[in-house]
């Protein structure tokens, strides 16, 4: 499937710090500390509602560990998916009467446009869950002959119970995953299964659904193995970070992790798994269920500017959750207006200070508004003192391009 394109960030004098990141599974703040090359896997849009601010706020902190960890001197290899075939999208197929693939086709599009309008940099590898699914037919062929799959009337399920370490990923109790499982596509009541978590691997052709012809039959693959195939495929059985929304934690990165475990008999999948939070609007998190939805591309095509909506999201620490406001877009395009003022004047105050205090805050868990607040302090400086270095400005506007993602000049 096609990516998109990006310029790679300026390189800046020095070296980044090394970048330490909130693990779920571990409940702390670590070291990241991946070899030469960085590995990262994150999950992808389901293209029939794309691209709202919390999609926005999810690509935009994983942008900002792709930035950091290059400025530390790491090569990063990053795969994202799009699960361009799930029951989302065939629903929304039904209701609209259009094509599955088409909407898919078109919402997928429209998503490559604005994460390019949001100087997000792209995946090495962007696939499609329709084109890993021989793939994803052979891993489960794989945990069929190791007895870690068994047959629910046509279906394939996974034990999760096979598994030891089944939980380490959200650490949440049994009760709680089960109730969460059923509100998250799960189905902890079938009758014929062996344990309520056990998840959908394989789905047998249903009348009126798309199909597809593989050993396992004509069906289709669930959720989780898809993205567990795909990591395992261009990544390998152990990545430095699996990152999605926090709503990912559990059930869909819980499952693939058991997976994985099962597939390669390697622990851990991820050394860390990162979760953004979760963005609402009037009073509820954006949904497509409750249609509580700002899209990028609505507000793009209305003359916002996406560097404004990148400074909106930056304001937040990536791991809190918030509230989208007309005001809080209104102010990051009047503090954008102020950071491009001071980096067109001839001069300004010296930028090694602002340099190493952004490096410092993103390293320290992508503490993203501490380091609005060091650019901030600056343009303050440029715009009320002035200063004497004239390669000052374009200096910070290097800076807040490559670390930040905000394109200040052109």
């Amino acid at each position: 499937m096609e990516s998109w394109s990006a310029a790679l960030p300026h390189a800046l004098p020095g070296r980044g710090r090394e970048l330490a990141l909130f693990d779920t599974s571990s409940g702390s703040v670590r070291p990241t500390a991946p070899g030469k090359q960085a590995t990262m896997y994150v999950c992808g849009i389901t293209p029939y509602d794309a691209t709202h601010i919390g999609h926005a706020n999810t690509y935009v902190t994983f942008d900002l560990i792709n930035r950091v960890w290059r400025d530390s001197g790491h090569a990063v290899r990053y795969v994202q998916n799009v699960t361009d075939i799930d029951d989302p999208l065939l629903e929304r197929a039904v209701a609209t009467g259009q094509d599955w693939r088409a909407i898919a086709d078109r919402e997928t599009a429209l998503f490559r446009e604005d994460m390019t309008a949001l100087n997000v940099l792209p995946p090495d590898e962007y696939i499609g869950a329709v084109e890993a699914i021989p793939s994803v037919a052979s891993k489960v062929e794989q945990l069929q002959a190791s007895g870690d799959v068994y047959a629910v009337d046509t279906d394939l399920y996974f034990r999760v119970r096979n598994d030891p370490r089944f939980g380490s990923v959200a650490n949440l109790s049994e009760s709680e995953m089960i109730e969460i499982f059923a509100e998250r596509g799960g189905d902890p009541d079938r009758p014929g299964k062996e344990h309520p978590l056990d998840c959908l691997v394989w789905q047998s052709e249903r009348p009126d659904e798309p199909a597809w012809d593989t050993p396992l039959g004509h069906g289709r693959p669930g959720w989780h193995i898809e993205c567990a195939a795909i990591a395992l495929d261009y990544l390998g059985p152990t990545i430095d970070i699996q990152g999605g929304g926090s709503d990912l934690a559990f059930p869909h990165h819980e499952m693939g992790a058991s997976e994985v475990h099962q597939l390669t008999g390697e622990w851990p999948f991820a050394r860390h798994f990162v979760h953004s939070g979760m963005v609402a609007w009037q009073g509820h998190k954006m949904s497509k269920s409750r249609g509580n939805l700002v899209f990028v591309s609505q507000l793009r095509h209305e003359g916002v500017d996406p560097m404004a909506i990148r400074l909106a999201l930056l304001s937040h620490h990536y791991r809190s959750d918030w509230a989208w406001t007309p005001h809080g877009l209104e102010g990051a395009a009047e503090r954008l207006a102020r950071w491009r003022a001071a980096v067109e004047l001839p001069y300004g105050p010296q930028s090694d200070a602002v340099v190493e205090r952004v490096r410092e805050v993103l390293a320290d868990d992508l503490r993203a508004p501490s380091a609005l607040d060091a650019v901030d302090d600056w343009v303050h400086s440029a715009l009320t003192a002035g200063g004497s270095d004239p390669t000052a400005p374009t200096a910070v506007a290097h800076l807040v391009d490559s670390l930040l993602g905000v394109r200040l000049i052109s």
